[in-house]
C-alpha cells in the first residue's frame, strides 16, 4: 500500500508512473516483493525532495528506481545466497493438462529459464545497463549519470549485456514440439537407454539441481544422461506442467507435499537445459498446483 493522496498533484503524476517504474524495478531484481520495495522507497524520497527542483519527474524517478535497485543488486551480490530461493518464488507453474494450440503463443510470449538464468548472471551495472536502455530506451547519459560512468562506459556495459543475453539458447519450436522432445527425454529416462537420452540432448546441455545443501550444476550431455544428479523416477512418474511457459514435471509426495518441479529448455529438437528444484524449502516459497 502507497501512502500517497490522490488530491496532491504529485502523488497523481507518480501514481501515473507506478506500474513502469514497478516493471523497471522487477527486471532489474527478477522479484515482485523486492520490486514493490524499490517503489515504495522512491515515494518516500520523492515525499522528502524538493519537487520545484526536479524538471522532468518521469526521469528522476527512473533515475532514482535505478539507483535503488543497483543498491539491491549490489547487495546481493555480496550474499549471493539471498536472492537465489527469492528468484525461484518468481517461477510461474501451471498444469499443462490438454494443451491447446494457442498455448504455442504462451511459450513464444513468455520469458525463457534461460534468460533468467543469464540476467542473473550479469553484474549489477551490466544490468542495469542492458534493463533501462534495451527494456525501457533510458538514455546511456541518464544510465551513465545512475551508474556514476561516462556514457561511453554505459554503452559498452549494456553492449556486452547484450551479447551475453544474445548468446543463451532460446526456446526453438512450437509448444508441441517442445513437449514431444521432453516426452522422448522421459521415455528414454524410464528405459535407462542411454543412447536414447543423448538424442535428445544438446552436447553442451547444462542441469541446475537446488537441492537442500546448495545449486548444483552438471554441464555436458554425458554426464546428465548418466543421472547422477536427476531422479529419473521423480521425472517420468509426475504430471505435466508449463513452468514460465516451458515444458515441465512436477511430483508430489505421498501426503501431497510437492516433491519436485522440473524445467526443460530445448532448442533445435534438443534439450540444451534442465532446471530441477528439489529443495523442500524453496518448493514451499514457490506457488504450485495441488495434486490431482
Amino acid at each position: 500500500m502507497s501512502d500517497t493522496s490522490p488530491t496532491d498533484p504529485i502523488a497523481e503524476t507518480f501514481e501515473a508512473q507506478r506500474d513502469r517504474l514497478r516493471a523497471v524495478a522487477h527486471r532489474m531484481l527478477g522479484s515482485h516483493a523486492d520490486a514493490e520495495d524499490v517503489v515504495q522507497e522512491a515515494w518516500l524520497r520523492l515525499s522528502r525532495q524538493d519537487t520545484a527542483t526536479i524538471h522532468n519527474l518521469a526521469g528522476w524517478l527512473t533515475t532514482v528506481v535505478g539507483r535503488i535497485s543497483l543498491d539491491v543488486l549490489r547487495s546481493r551480490e555480496a550474499r549471493p545466497e539471498a536472492s537465489y530461493g527469492d528468484g525461484l518464488s518468481e517461477l510461474v507453474v501451471t498444469l499443462d493438462d490438454n494443451p491447446a494450440p494457442e498455448d504455442d503463443a504462451v511459450l513464444a510470449d513468455s520469458v525463457g529459464l534461460a534468460l533468467l538464468v543469464v540476467l542473473e548472471s550479469l553484474g549489477p551495472s551490466e544490468r542495469l545497463a542492458f534493463v533501462l536502455h534495451d527494456l525501457f530506451a533510458v538514455p546511456f547519459d541518464e544510465i551513465g549519470q545512475i551508474l556514476g560512468k561516462s556514457t561511453a562506459a554505459a554503452k559498452m556495459l549494456a553492449s556486452r549485456a547484450r551479447r551475453k543475453v544474445q548468446a543463451i539458447e532460446r526456446p526453438t519450436g512450437g509448444g508441441r514440439e517442445q513437449r514431444e522432445v521432453v516426452q522422448a527425454f522421459l521415455a528414454a529416462a524410464r528405459r535407462g537407454d542411454f543412447e536414447g537420452l543423448l538424442r535428445v540432448l544438446d552436447p553442451e546441455v547444462k542441469l541446475t539441481v537446488n537441492t537442500p545443501s546448495g545449486v548444483v550444476v552438471t554441464l555436458g550431455a554425458t554426464k546428465v544422461a548418466a543421472g547422477a544428479q536427476l531422479s529419473a523416477s521423480a521425472a517420468t512418474q509426475g504430471r505435466a506442467v508449463l513452468v514460465n511457459g516451458l515444458p515441465g514435471i512436477i511430483s508430489w509426495r505421498e501426503d501431497g507435499a510437492p516433491l519436485s518441479v522440473l524445467a526443460f529448455t530445448v532448442a533445435d529438437g534438443r534439450i540444451t537445459g534442465i532446471t530441477v528444484v528439489i529443495d523442500p524449502a524453496k518448493l514451499a516459497l514457490m506457488d504450485l498446483p495441488d495434486p490431482a
